[in-house]
């Protein structure tokens, strides 16, 4: 199962075990519901998953690498304590609070979350001595006497016997006491992911060309060679604020994060190469509207290798944009949400506070929202992003009315909505901007290959990307419509042709 399809699996597991019933019991009983036992190579998302799915449900997550537990931390360690039983009184061995149901209870005291996810990672490592605590976990959802709280979804992960020496195998009565998922490293499923995380053209591209490399793993005698995914978009990051900073990216680099030395070359030298071509087909010209003919003929007649790097670039700089402009309405949805609540605060006939002291109490909700989701750890980082501008943009509404003197309701949403006409029409330049950038690329593209394979490539590309699909759902582009109508005619075609044969 791809890591996609794994991550809509959870979150329905976790839809199923927590509703409840008209008495507010869960429909299945917390003793009933089988931990998610994920099974699969290390790297190929895993982990990340579960944040995704903790911030999307608007649970907490408690999150664990069993190995690091010793039996006495995730047990508790034993003390004496006298108990009565009849009219003797026994000394009777007791333990303290596990340490990780401890962190499940604070979870909840820092979130105010009441239901969650409790996800402990290379559950099928444990240590010759915590092998019997986790069965019992596995059975009866507690680590000794303390049970996990209700409403907290058990999943756990480990990697196959192949990765790592210390697995302990499962046996059946482990295992039948368990949802098993086997998850496999997806590239287009990946891809999709890595658009919408915005990860570095030059990755993406390279692994549209070499998918094989997107996942390796090689046992050697020098030890073992590895590309996974988890190495990509960290080096993706790396990458990205190494630009920022000046510096450049090598061999020696890139071979800190993609541990496979051969495939560490190969992209070292595309990287390379796709810098040199960003420079000689003149991009940043391209994308303000003036193409070269020169350069036109050149890339016709260039190796595919070449044309396929230059194509890229051209999607890589299209995606951003689109990105921008996705991001800007997404902000502009959620500050008119506010101002409307402004609106109707000015509109009431009763209340003593006047046009600035409404907009401070909305302004304060938006940071109350922000502290909230913040404080149980909901936010994604483009959302909290989002909510710093939200917070600027407001801020300077605020601002404003205090500096004019605008107390009186009406007048004060007159001008604040004046202010709002301001941030759109920076919404609409941006807009405007991102639909350029898309018809820049398909001058270039027509002029250098016309209706061939690269336009196709593009066409395919674009409906792979989560923000290219939102933008091209509000945006009219013709020549994007004719050239995907013809795609999905050329489709349709392949299938029948498959069928007949």
């Amino acid at each position: 199962m791809n890591i996609k399809r794994t991550k809509e699996e959870i979150k329905n597991t976790i839809e199923v075990y927590l509703k409840k019933d008209a008495y507010g019991n869960y429909e299945i009983p917390s003793i009933r519901q089988r931990p998610v036992f994920l099974l699969g190579s290390p790297g190929i998302g895993k982990t990340q998953i579960m944040e995704q799915i903790s911030k999307e449900c608007g649970i907490a997550l408690a999150a664990y690498t069993i190995t690091h537990h010793t039996r006495q931390s995730a047990i508790g360690l034993p003390f004496i304590s006298k108990k009565q039983y009849g009219e003797k009184e026994y000394a009777v061995t007791e333990y303290t609070m596990s340490e990780i149901v401890a962190s499940i209870y604070e979870k909840m005291e820092q979130t105010g979350l009441r239901e969650g996810i409790l996800f402990l990672d290379e559950i099928n490592c444990v240590s010759e001595t915590l092998a019997p605590a986790m069965l019992q976990f596995l059975q009866c959802k507690s680590f000794g006497n303390h049970k996990i709280p209700e409403g907290w979804v058990i999943v756990a992960a480990g990697n196959p016997p192949e990765y790592n020496k210390s697995v302990r195998e499962f046996d059946v009565v482990t295992m039948d006491r368990v949802k098993k998922i086997e998850v496999e490293a997806d590239f287009e499923v990946w891809k999709e992911y890595a658009y919408q995380q915005g990860l570095h053209g030059a990755v993406i591209s390279y692994l549209n060309t070499k998918k094989q490399n997107f996942y390796q793993m090689e046992t050697t005698v020098d030890g073992r060679n590895f590309a996974t995914p988890r190495g990509w978009e960290d080096l993706s990051d790396f990458i990205r604020v190494y630009e920022q900073i000046g510096k450049k990216v090598d061999r020696e680099v890139i071979v800190q994060y993609i541990q496979f030395p051969k495939i560490a070359k190969d992209f070292a030298n595309y990287l390379e190469l796709y810098e040199k071509y960003q420079a000689d087909y003149q991009i940043e010209e391209i994308f303000q509207g003036h193409l070269d003919e020169i350069l036109l003929k050149k890339i016709a007649h260039a190796s595919f290798d070449e044309r396929l790097s230059v194509l890229n670039l051209i999607l890589s700089r299209v995606n951003e944009a689109l990105k921008r402009a996705v991001e800007w309405e997404a902000y502009m949805e959620r500050l008119q949400s506010y101002l409307l609540e402004y609106k109707e605060l000015t509109m009431e006939s009763s209340g003593e506070l006047n046009g600035q002291q409404l907009f401070s109490n909305v302004y304060n909700k938006l940071n109350i929202d922000y502290t909230n989701k913040k404080k149980a750890e909901l936010l994604r980082r483009e959302e909290d992003k989002q909510y710093h501008k939200l917070f600027q943009a407001m801020e300077r509404m605020e601002q404003t009315l205090r500096l004019e003197g605008i107390q009186e309701r009406k007048a004060g949403f007159e001008r604040v909505k004046e202010l709002f006409a301001g941030e759109n029409e920076k919404f609409e330049r941006q807009q405007k901007k991102s639909a350029e950038s898309l018809e820049y690329a398909f001058d270039f593209l027509e002029g250098a290959f016309g209706s061939s394979q690269e336009m196709v490539m593009f066409i395919t590309e674009l409906n792979s990307n989560y923000y290219s699909v939102k933008f091209l759902q509000d945006y009219d582009c013709e020549r994007y419509d004719r050239y995907n109508q013809e795609l999905l005619f050329d489709e349709r075609r392949k299938k029948l042709l498959e069928r007949l044969q």
